[in-house]
């Protein structure tokens, strides 16, 4: 970590004020921002980080306060108007056009042209350019559709380099990325950094945080709560500052107890390549069973798998001791399992329905009363889900879209209790959760154990894998490598089998 700057801001942000219906997003919120640096934006999930960046950004007209870039004060009409005038920003969510090239996907709006025509060889040309400087081993040709999650992330930074931006929004940028994609995003920040650009650095992540950056603002109820060196900050100081108390641990005491065996899974291979192969295991009632790996392990594919809405080539699975067969995702939850998906915006809300709709979508034949639906008995479960979930919402007619990532992530949690499995699997439930929320969701997943369901719990955080489940299932490019009990496992030994078939 370099020494704060104390040259002049490049962006200061003051008294930004945003108001949505029934919600003060921002409350006075500031930022100010300094050049070669990277500024961490910290908070629990609903604090106002990504609406104020979405000021910033033109996605939002702020209500009130003032935006000052270099000495001058502006206001963005939207994202392209920000780009182009050196402002860029990588989602949390990533919004990119799945069917066509890496390359398209970068270029966008502004494709590279020779005689009044697209030049696709300049195109791949100015991309590799790029990557080569990144270090991004990507084929810009590829259609984006086929790289991973932690791959499309890496092409939206690259995206946003190629702008030659000088100053950088990094939402959530590491999480879905392994430990050594993790320290090859440190590079390329460290890169930009010596470059001049400034960055603004929203994680949840408390160890990432205090290695990478050089100064760290902490929000609280859309609120500005204090800005200090990174240096001076320590993880149980961060903590007190963004929930405004002590929270001593970080996981609940574990009071499930695993019995007789639930699920059976025998030599289950998937369809399609890349996928599981030849994978068997048991889940019992009461036990959390963790899922690591490597990017690119098949954990998800494993999921999606058991869940049927990944096709099976050969293996069986066996509930109770009954054979189950998941053609799809109906005859799942008609079996009493769930799935949690990690991608929330592609596949896990309806970003323009109600928080009502889609706490109730997978449950919609308990609501119908002859030809009709009851509303009454939705608005009830609603409440349930809102009120268990901690959801922090206006109403329940609100559009999820407007939720923050972890508050949209509660709601499609209580979505699938309601059906109640008896079967859970989540992937990456608490991906870009801030650590109030997580203790939240670890609390839950802990009471399910307790009321004898099987939890499959999918996370690239080994400390959170360790200290929840009871055991962990390694996974290897798409082999089972390994089943370790917790109480006897370590991040060495998970490393270890996590790479014993790349």
């Amino acid at each position: 970590m370099k020494a704060v700057s104390q040259e002049k801001y490049v962006l200061e942000m003051t008294d930004i004020e945003k108001q949505f219906p029934g919600v003060k997003a921002l409350d006075h919120a500031m930022l100010k921002l300094r050049p070669g640096t990277v500024h961490a934006l910290m908070g629990e999930n609903g604090a106002g980080k990504s609406t104020l960046m979405k000021c910033l950004f033109g996605i939002y007209k702020q209500d009130g306060g003032k935006i000052v870039i270099d000495g001058q004060e502006t206001a963005f009409s939207g994202p392209k108007n920000a780009l182009d005038n050196g402002v860029a920003m990588v989602h949390q969510e990533l919004n990119q056009v799945l069917k066509r090239s890496v390359m398209e996907n970068i270029w966008l709006g502004r494709f590279p042209k020779q005689g009044g025509l697209v030049s696709h060889k300049k195109m791949y040309q100015e991309t590799q350019k790029v990557f080569e400087e990144l270090e991004i081993p990507v084929n810009p040709k590829t259609i984006i559709g086929k790289l991973s999650v932690s791959q499309r992330q890496m092409v939206e930074i690259a995206k946003a380099v190629s702008y030659n931006a000088k100053i950088l929004v990094l939402d959530e940028p590491t999480s879905s990325l392994t430990h050594e994609e993790v320290e090859h995003l440190f590079r390329i920040i460290n890169k930009l950094r010596d470059r001049g650009v400034a960055m603004v650095y929203i994680s949840h992540k408390m160890e990432e945080i205090l290695q990478i950056s050089d100064e760290v603002t902490i929000m609280r109820d859309g609120k500005w709560i204090a800005t200090e060196n990174a240096k001076d900050l320590t993880t149980d100081k961060i903590i007190q500052l963004m929930v405004g108390r002590d929270l001593t641990d970080r996981f609940p005491p574990k009071t499930n107890k695993p019995g007789e065996v639930l699920l059976d899974v025998k030599n289950l291979t998937g369809k399609y390549m890349p996928t599981c192969m030849d994978v068997s295991f048991q889940l019992r009632k009461g036990e959390i069973l963790g899922v690591a790996g490597l990017v690119g392990s098949r954990r998800t594919e494993l999921l999606e798998t058991i869940f049927g809405i990944a096709h099976h080539q050969s293996g069986e699975m066996y509930m109770h001791g009954k054979k189950v067969v998941n053609k799809d995702a109906k005859t799942a939850i008609k079996n009493g399992f769930a799935l949690l998906t990690e991608e929330r915006r592609a596949t896990g809300i309806f970003g323009g329905m109600s928080i009502q709709f889609n706490s109730v979508i997978a449950n919609i034949k308990n609501y119908r009363k002859g030809l009709l639906l009851s509303n009454a008995k939705m608005k009830e479960d609603t409440k349930w889900v809102i009120d268990s979930m901690h959801v922090k919402t206006p109403s329940q007619k609100t559009h999820i879209r407007s939720l923050s990532g972890g508050n949209q992530q509660k709601v499609i949690l209580g979505r699938w209790l309601l059906t109640k499995p008896e079967v859970l699997l989540l992937d990456e439930p608490t991906r870009g959760i801030d650590v109030g929320a997580k203790y939240e969701i670890y609390q839950l997943i802990i009471d399910l154990a307790q009321e004898d369901k099987g939890v499959i719990v999918v996370s690239s955080e080994m400390p959170e894998l360790l200290g929840i489940c009871d055991r962990i299932m390694v996974m290897s490019n798409g082999h089972l490598a390994g089943i370790l009990d917790v109480k006897d496992a370590t991040q060495e030994e998970i490393m270890r089998l996590a790479a014993k078939y790349v």
